[in-house]
């Protein structure tokens, strides 16, 4: 829809917008585009999404740029990346395009069949290992237009549910911004883990024993001292850390081809059998995990994320059940 600025009867020019009205000129379809090629980062994907020549996308995308007075993406090697302006008014663009699809959505029970969307889930990539099948299979056949991109965790802690580059997280949820909405689903704990074979399952695994062997931590942002070495020093007891890697995949290889220790949760069970680890009970009192999700409220009202939360909380369910969670 194109809105324009009408003539003022007395001959001074273009009468004032009314208030909350667009600027003179501005194609609100832009909107979409914007929101599209944010979500793609590529003028060749947002093409393809809103069925248009690459051309035709390019031009758009210049529109775009003289509408906003920035680049908006901008090569970065093979990619493109958006701008930090455009990162900032992501998430407004997003909930505005959101408000104008619920608009023309009658009602809640709307076909998720027809609905054609890109979810963007942060979580750990245990996540995706061990329910990515169930989750893909369920919208294949309730809704085959959604697709379910999974982000792993970054080191850094940022509002990526308030600035949209995130619509669901997904696991330990920490955080404490009251614009988020946060559903705790169940508690899991932490397992030791270690190669068939090692030396420390000859034996009770005892707090001693278990802080004289060497540790694997895993930590998003490299950390090397956790909860596991706050019980034991409630104990007087110390072990060493010899090193950390960023997720919990990463760490099975590495205790399997060695005699370090670890840690996991639940969800990387399948994982730790796949590759012949064996698991064991941590002979300390160790804090619970409270497993759950969170989104931005912008959200709450749209089908298609209603259904999104949905799949999560019923396929952590059924896998809490399953595994003893």
């Amino acid at each position: 829809m194109h809105v324009t600025q009408s003539a003022d009867p007395g001959g001074r020019g273009p009468a004032p917008a009314p208030a909350g009205s667009a600027p003179a000129g501005i194609d609100l379809n832009l909107l979409l585009a914007l929101d599209v090629l944010l979500e793609e980062q590529s003028v060749q994907g947002a093409a393809r999404r809103l069925h248009l020549s690459e051309p035709a996308m390019s031009r758009t995308l210049g529109r775009i740029r003289k509408a906003l007075g920035d680049p908006v993406l901008v090569r970065a090697g093979r990619r493109m990346v958006p701008t930090p302006h455009a990162l900032a008014v992501r998430a407004e663009v997003s909930a505005v395009v959101e408000r104008a699809r619920a608009l023309f959505t009658p009602g809640r029970d709307a076909d998720l069949r027809t609905v054609t969307r890109t979810f963007s889930v942060l979580c750990h990539d245990a996540v995706p290992a061990s329910c990515g099948a169930a989750l893909f299979a369920r919208a294949a056949r309730e809704a085959p237009g959604i697709r379910i991109r999974f982000l792993g965790e970054s080191h850094v802690d940022a509002p990526f549910l308030r600035q949209g580059t995130a619509d669901l997280e997904v696991g330990v949820i920490d955080s404490t911004s009251p614009e988020v909405r946060t559903e705790h689903l169940y508690e899991d704990r932490m397992v030791g883990v270690v190669r068939a074979g090692h030396p420390l399952l000859t034996g009770e695994v005892t707090p001693e024993r278990y802080a004289a062997a060497e540790h694997l931590s895993v930590s998003r942002r490299g950390r090397l001292h956790g909860p596991v070495d706050t019980a034991l020093a409630e104990l007087g007891l110390t072990r060493r850390v010899v090193g950390a890697v960023g997720t919990f995949p990463a760490a099975l290889f590495v205790l399997r081809d060695s005699d370090l220790v670890g840690l996991i949760t639940a969800w990387g069970l399948p994982l730790a059998a796949a590759l012949g680890l064996v698991t064991f009970d941590v002979p300390l009192d160790l804090p619970v995990l409270g497993m759950g999700l969170a989104w931005h409220p912008r959200h709450d009202a749209d089908p298609a994320h209603a259904w999104l939360r949905q799949c999560f909380r019923e396929t952590l369910a059924q896998w809490s059940r399953s595994h003893g969670g």
